[in-house]
């Protein structure tokens, strides 16, 4: 810094946040969907709400160490800092979203920092709005930028018609009066969602309720189907059998326990039926076998090859056969087998105008194409398109009705028609939800008994079996279950400062002066939003092409420019999507960096994860990008953060390039001193620094498996104060050889952890790097024993050994008795602890866990425990023990969690909320 440069003033995100009760808001909201803002629309890896609101408030409200004249000593500014802990803790909290006394608190201290100005929050990432939402619930202004349509509409929906309706009574007819207290917010446009979802509805029975017949149940009467289950089909490749092979992966209807149900297949010579039993010895084997697409045929049991089955779909010789009828009858789910009658009702012919745009051939996102799916009509059948387009249509008749009502009830016309354009663009969000549940990639979810929307995941996979909804039920998938969760996640929306959304690309968009950035950019080559969102561009442009015809102007959503690193739009060439890529990201992060205010850093949410093997070792491609895209840009990060922003069942994805943190990086411009440094130096500074740092990342609850993610962050902020870092050979160093270097510490940090641990763990930890559970003579166990300044004998005594007849090993979490408690153990290790811990919540749960971790407080240090799950985690992966890799992150993940259970009592057992230490699955809805 020069003499004449005014110190930074450090705001509270560059030094401390309340990561605990962050992270564990954050994944607890995950689990929370109804009235949740973010089911307005499916986006994906949209940000946890309360993530954004943490990191936006922190952003914007200064450091107490930035204030020495009213914080002179370290005891004042951490008083004041615990102070801002306190209301970031509260803030946090679901039910405290709308508490208007603690965001009007919470706008007051940012207005302060700002010479009682209020700030405003543009993100040229926009995408599924989570953070500009945020920046309205704290009474700021947000502006939205996206390149893609469906999301600019998506941020129209979340900041901008909110606050142009708030107050505003419903315009259905009758329905304006009939609240007591008048409508808060935006209650009467979603009751207006509501009344006019009914009217659609009801105008679709008319038009199409005759495609769903009724169930004969099998004592008299007749149910409502809920759903029809149906099968791929191919012909048999023995030509001596030649039968109808259905592709079923299951034959289970429903694994409740107290009454499961599934599909006998009854052969008949060369024809196949299907019955339904309920019967708890379960179904025979499925035709699925083993990957891809390789089937046994139910008569003469040839299997097919892949290749059969991708020729037969190309040649247009797939077929679909009905399984079973899923009916409601008293509340309870009725299994029937198929009829004729139901099977004839869904040969409709397909309707004109449907849409049958491309399909991207992009086989990692999407494999229905090589199956001959190749537009996105082809996900459905015929009855579901004819579904649709006629919802669709009606969507667009009822903005007339709106427009109409709303005059009718005193707006002029321009703002009638202003008012059916919003009213309409949630109706649409209803048909993109429904769309979501009615296509033939969605499945049935036999263990809930309910369907399981196609985006479970960010692809379009292919689906053998799949569930065909009545659109006209009530269940959650159809017309009426997709316009109660929307209109329901409306009342989470706030109706405060204004808002704006606009579809431009980031790097040219026109940045609002003065505005502070936070973002969420795309993840490299891991999301393809464009082509993904397609699925829903070609529904909404639909229904709301009158609308919004600016928006919907394109059959398509645009891919040229869109910021990620996919190959495949650059005919296979990785180079040039990378060039793409990095020069986006620089150009967008220059144009930040010009337009950003001094006093505030840009926040940059990055959840990504990627390791490839090169010569220096595991590197992080997405990563490598990303960052050298900031520093060329000019920027320096000021800190990071790891958030646990997604369910913490996707935490046991290892291997994959999905992160169960995000990780949250501060960014100022660099300093125009052009300070260098060489390796030598650089390499000194990580050892200072990352320790504590990576101590902090442990204790913030990071997962294990994000842990090297995460560690980037600490030590790129070393890496990027420097303008350039200089090689031994005058060379300029890489991001990627700064990368391993990082790597290369942070193993070097977790193997000097183990001084904390006592002399048996010290042996364990050494004897599991090298043989995992697995025997090896006793007389290598006599050698490392003494090494470690312990015994064999007293390792068996410790319960963590087994030494006999020349041969050795570890107890592995299989071999351990339940009959422990740490009270009444005579030679307690911080192994015995961990390991115990880890088969505790991994067979018997978080209660379990956390009263075996109160008790082992009392005798062992709890932190060597916890950075002994993390190094074990470590080695784990290393060594390519998944499973046991698995064991060790869900203790590492769960720990704060499980810490919080263990303190509220001495006595009595803990009690954890539901879900809050469960793997859970990766169901969106």
């Amino acid at each position: 810094m020069s003499d004449t440069e005014a110190p930074i003033k450090r705001k509270l995100i560059e030094v401390a946040l309340p990561l605990e009760a962050i992270n564990r808001e954050s994944v607890r909201e995950n689990y929370i969907y109804r009235g949740n803002p973010s089911a307005v629309h499916k986006w994906w890896a949209q940000r946890p709400l309360a993530a954004c609101r943490a990191v936006l408030f922190a952003q914007l409200v200064d450091d107490p160490s930035a204030h020495p004249d009213k914080f002179p000593t370290e005891e004042d500014q951490a008083r004041e800092r615990k102070r801002l802990f306190g209301l970031i803790e509260r803030l946090v909290v679901w039910e405290n979203s709308s508490d208007e006394a603690l965001l009007r608190q919470a706008h007051e201290e940012i207005v302060k920092c700002f010479g009682n100005a209020s700030p405003s929050i543009f993100d040229p990432f926009a995408g599924g709005g989570s953070i500009l939402l945020e920046a309205q619930r704290l009474g700021l202004e947000a502006y939205a930028s996206d390149l893609n349509p469906v999301a600019v509409l998506i941020n129209k929906a979340l900041i901008e018609i909110p606050p142009k309706w708030s107050g505003r009574s419903p315009v259905f007819s009758g329905m304006a009066e009939s609240q007591l207290g008048g409508w808060p917010g935006v209650a009467g446009l979603a009751a207006d969602v509501r009344a006019y979802g009914n009217w659609v509805h009801e105008k679709a029975e008319q038009r199409i309720g005759g495609l769903y017949p009724k169930a004969k149940l099998p004592g008299g009467g007749e149910a409502d189907v809920i759903a029809w289950i149906w099968a791929r089909t191919v012909t048999c490749l023995n030509p001596a059998c030649g039968a109808e092979v259905p592709l079923a992966s299951t034959w289970w209807l429903s694994k409740k326990k107290s009454r499961p149900v599934w599909v006998r297949p009854v052969v008949n010579g060369r024809s196949v039926g299907f019955q339904t039993e309920y019967d708890k010895s379960g179904p025979p084997a499925a035709p699925k076998r083993g990957r891809g697409a390789k089937f046994a045929c139910c008569v003469c049991g040839d299997i097919t090859s892949d290749a059969y089955v991708k020729a037969e779909a190309l040649a247009g010789r797939m077929g679909a056969r009905l399984l079973a009828v899923v009916a409601a009858d008293s509340g309870q789910r009725i299994y029937l087998p198929a009829t004729s009658v139901h099977e004839d009702a869904a040969r409709v012919p397909r309707p004109e105008d449907v849409p049958d745009s491309p399909m991207p051939t992009n086989p990692r996102w999407f494999s229905p194409p090589a199956f001959g799916i190749t537009s996105f009509s082809d996900l459905f059948t015929n009855r579901q398109l004819t579904a649709l387009t006629t919802l669709g249509d009606l969507i667009d008749e009822a903005r007339k009705l709106v427009a109409s009502d709303g005059k009718n009830a005193g707006m002029s016309a321009n703002e009638a028609e202003e008012y059916a354009g919003a009213v309409v663009l949630y109706l649409a969000f209803a048909l993109s939800k429904t769309a979501d549940y009615n296509c033939t990639c969605a499945v049935w979810y036999s263990s809930e008994d309910r369907p399981k929307n196609l985006f479970a995941r960010q692809a379009i996979p292919m689906v053998w079996d799949y569930p065909e909804l009545n659109p006209l039920g009530t269940i959650g998938g159809t017309w009426r279950g997709s316009v109660s969760v929307v209109a329901s996640a409306m009342l989470g929306l706030v109706a405060g400062k204004r808002g704006r959304a606009v579809q431009a690309d980031a790097a040219t968009v026109s940045i609002p002066s003065a505005a502070v950035v936070c973002t969420d950019p795309p993840y490299y080559d891991n999301i393809g939003y464009a082509d993904l969102s397609d699925f829903f561009y070609v529904w909404l442009r639909r229904s709301l092409g009158s609308a919004y015809p600016d928006l919907m102007s394109t059959m398509l959503t645009p891919k040229a420019e869109e910021l990620i690193a996919t190959p495949y739009r650059f005919g296979g060439d990785k180079a040039k999507a990378d060039r793409h890529f990095e020069s986006g990201f620089i150009r967008t992060f220059s144009r930040i960096r010009e337009r950003q205010d001094g006093n505030v850093p840009t926040t940059i949410f990055y959840a990504f994860k990627q390791s490839e093997d090169g010569e220096l070792g595991a590197f992080s491609t997405g990563w490598e990008t990303m960052l050298s895209g900031l520093i060329e840009a000019g920027l320096v990060v000021t800190a990071t953060w790891p958030m646990r922003t997604e369910r913490s069942g996707r935490s046991i994805g290892i291997g994959t390039n999905a992160l169960a943190s995000s990780i949250v990086l501060a960014c100022r411009p660099r300093q125009g001193d052009g300070r260098v440094a060489d390796r030598r130096h650089l390499v000194a500074e990580l050892k200072a620094e990352l320790p504590k740092a990576l101590r902090e990342l442990q204790q913030g609850s990071i997962a294990p498996v994000d842990l090297a993610q995460a560690a980037i962050g600490p030590g790129i902020a070393i890496f990027s104060r420097y303008s350039q870092v200089f090689e031994a050979d005058g060379s300029r160093m890489k991001v990627r050889t700064a990368l391993a270097l990082i790597n290369q510490v942070l193993d070097e940090v977790l193997s000097e952890q183990e001084g904390d641990f006592d002399e048996d763990t010290r042996f364990c930890v050494k004897w599991f790097g090298q043989y995992g559970w697995d025997e090896a003579e006793s007389g290598t166990a006599d050698t490392l024993s003494r090494a470690t300044n312990t015994s064999v004998s007293g390792l068996e005594r410790g319960g963590v050994f087994v030494a006999h007849g020349g041969r050795a090993h570890l107890v592995g979490p299989d071999e351990l008795s339940d009959k422990w408690h740490p009270a009444t153990d005579d030679r307690i290790s911080v192994w015995e602890v961990v390991i115990r811990l880890a088969k505790a919540l991994n067979e018997k749960g978080g209660e379990e866990a956390a009263r075996l971790m109160a008790a082992a407080g009392q005798r062992i240090d709890l932190d060597a425990a916890k950075e002994l799950a993390y190094l074990l985690f470590s080695v784990c992966e290393k060594r390519g023990w998944t499973q046991t890799a698995l064991l060790f992150n869900g203790l590492g993940t769960s720990w704060s969690d499980l810490s919080a259970a263990a303190r509220t009592s001495s006595t009595h057992e803990p009690r954890l909320e539901q879900g809050e230490l469960e793997f859970a699955s990766d169901d969106e809805e």
